[in-house]
């Protein structure tokens, strides 16, 4: 009869609506990352549209809820197919944002990373590449401390291996690891590379540093961002990425 075709309709249109809105935010979320990344807009720009198209993503996901539940109840299939997928889409724009925001809680606001603290290894080739970064490259002192209380396992790491064995060992592993190498000094023991982020594009550079030991020797690793004020955890992640590698590495 009219009054279930017009349940029907309205059901439908909510259903399309949700599914709507969760692309478009989709659409939103990917392109604050991307245009970052192609220097369209400052990335604190591009976090602004992230958090605006999660706060979008919700309210899509609330829509395709409401519209999950009316078409199942009126076994309406077609309509609850559109309505699922709209809210798995609105779910993972909102969820992913989330779930930066519950990391960045869930670790210290720093942004240099080094397995070194009392001697962290120093940046040459790659100064010139940071000469437009709101980050500087002095260490600050202070950040050793919340480091050690939150990233304990970073550590030096030593090999038994010369150091001239040990440093193609850690030039091959940094090429693994996908980093573009910007500078290579055997003499001097120092490997530096530079890295992005999957999504946004945020630069971080790396410098490895190779000492002998008695018995083989020693790397120690410094990972820091160009901007922000928290990495996330991305730099710490990255290190023990590297030592795993580099442990696995022959």
């Amino acid at each position: 009869n009219d009054s279930n075709h017009r349940k029907t309709s309205a059901i439908y249109l909510l259903a399309v609506t949700g599914l709507c809105l969760a692309v478009f935010f989709a659409l939103a979320a990917v392109a604050a990352g991307l245009g970052t990344r192609w220097n369209l807009w400052y990335f604190r720009s591009g976090l602004r549209i992230l958090r605006y198209a999660a706060y979008g993503g919700a309210a899509a996901a609330l829509i395709s809820l409401i519209a999950v539940a009316a078409s199942a109840y009126k076994r309406t299939w077609r309509i609850f197919g559109i309505s699922i997928i709209g809210l798995i889409i609105a779910t993972t724009v909102f969820a992913v944002p989330y779930n930066w925001s519950r990391v960045g809680k869930s670790v210290p606001p720093i942004h240099d990373i080094t397995t070194d603290t009392e001697d962290p290894p120093q940046f040459s080739a790659i100064l010139n590449l940071r000469k437009d970064s709101q980050n500087p490259v002095e260490y600050d002192a202070k950040v050793g401390a919340l480091q050690h209380a939150a990233y304990s396992d970073i550590v030096p790491v030593m090999l038994t291996e010369p150091r001239e064995q040990a440093f193609e060992r850690a030039l091959k592993t940094a090429g693994k690891m996908g980093w573009e190498i910007v500078a290579v000094d055997r003499e001097k023991g120092l490997i530096e590379a530079t890295d992005a982020t999957f999504w946004f594009g945020f630069k971080d550079d790396i410098v490895i540093r190779l000492r002998p030991e008695v018995k083989g020797s020693r790397i120690d690793l410094r990972s820091v961002s160009r901007v922000g004020k928290s990495d996330m955890g991305t730099n710490a992640r990255r290190i023990r990425c590297f030592v795993k590698k580099l442990l696995e590495t022959t």
